[in-house]
């Protein structure tokens, strides 16, 4: 049975500068976030397109997974919406199939970024996956500080 995990963060940011931000994660996320991204190579495609795989290394600061090979599914750029699964790596082992959806929506002042993840536990043992929430709301309000410094 799948499950749906569901987060909305309010950016100062515009939604412009935020998608450009996200779609330049696989250079900017190691960068901010040296404690828990290692590095985040293109496999495959150009990066922000269909098909485009990208490999995630973690670092220690993050809990139980150490990669995640990332396939993109749907890539809207006129609606800021990207939608990617995960196709190999150490989430596998506890969510059968783990695909995750991001939106950036342009706000008065700023943005909001919504986010969600449709999962499937690989046992009833296995917890909500409330650690990769907690990461996606630091994740957005970093990038979004980051953002608003540079």
């Amino acid at each position: 049975m799948a499950s749906k995990l569901e987060v909305d963060v309010e950016l100062k940011s515009s939604a412009d500068k935020f998608w450009g931000g996200i779609t330049a994660s696989a250079e900017l996320f190691p960068k901010i976030f040296a404690e828990q991204y290692k590095s985040i190579e293109i496999l495959e495609g150009d990066g922000n397109n269909v098909g485009t795989i990208r490999l995630i290394k973690f670092n220690e600061g993050m809990p139980i997974v150490k990669f995640s090979k990332e396939k993109i599914e749907v890539a809207d750029e006129a609606n800021k919406l990207v939608t990617y699964s995960v196709i190999e790596g150490d989430i596998l082992s506890y969510y059968k199939t783990f695909r995750a959806t991001l939106q950036v929506i342009p706000k008065e002042d700023g943005s909001l970024v919504k986010w969600s993840v449709v999962y499937d536990k690989a046992s009833d043992e296995v917890p909500e996956p409330d650690f990769v929430k907690e990461t996606a709301i630091h994740t957005f309000k970093g990038l979004d500080e980051f953002l608003l410094k540079n």
